[in-house]
């Protein structure tokens, strides 16, 4: 509606005609990575935030991690590494059930419970792990973004890697 809202309307086409410039990536192997890609930028891009990048190494040890879990049906955070810190968003569905784009928004719909300010306190609810997902997901301080999904018997899981870590007690997400 047009007349209601003209400059909603107006930034929300503007949006829509600059997606594909915004997916912050080229040379992405197929699809599933650029529908996860996308999906983050599009959030990012409604709060003013730079795109993210898709970076192979983050891919590669996002892959690694999403194997493990699907092959031994468990559902954790990875341990630390040696390196520098890598933020980590993990979602598991039923198999086959769910897009991309689906299982990315799941982290995005936490918002609803996100209020400004300094992390950990930007829960309406009072509880961090409500907002966590999507505050990584819209941390201005990182750039970059790997993301790798794998089958177990009954669950697809995905494991989004993120360098710089956000999620820093102390630090406003954006």
């Amino acid at each position: 509606m047009v007349g209601r809202n003209p400059r909603r309307w107006a930034a929300g086409a503007a949006l829509a005609l600059l997606a594909p410039l915004l997916i912050g990536a080229s040379n992405l192997s197929g699809s599933f990575e650029l529908r996860v890609l996308d999906t983050h930028n599009l959030e990012r891009a409604r709060l003013g935030i730079a795109p993210l990048r898709w970076d192979p190494q983050l891919v590669a040890s996002a892959q690694r991690w999403a194997d493990h879990l699907a092959a031994t049906g468990r559902f954790e955070h990875a341990p630390d590494g040696a390196g520098p810190p890598e933020g980590e968003n993990l979602w598991a569905g039923t198999r086959g059930h769910f897009s991309p784009e689906a299982m990315v928004d799941a982290w995005i719909r936490e918002k609803r419970h996100f209020r400004a300010g300094v992390f950990p306190n930007n829960s309406a609810t009072g509880r961090v792990e409500d907002v966590a997902h999507y505050t990584q997901i819209v941390w201005r301080g990182t750039g970059e973004v790997g993301c790798a999904k794998a089958s177990g018997a009954r669950e697809d899981i995905l494991v989004c890697r993120y360098a710089d870590a956000g999620n820093y007690v102390g630090e406003r997400p954006f």
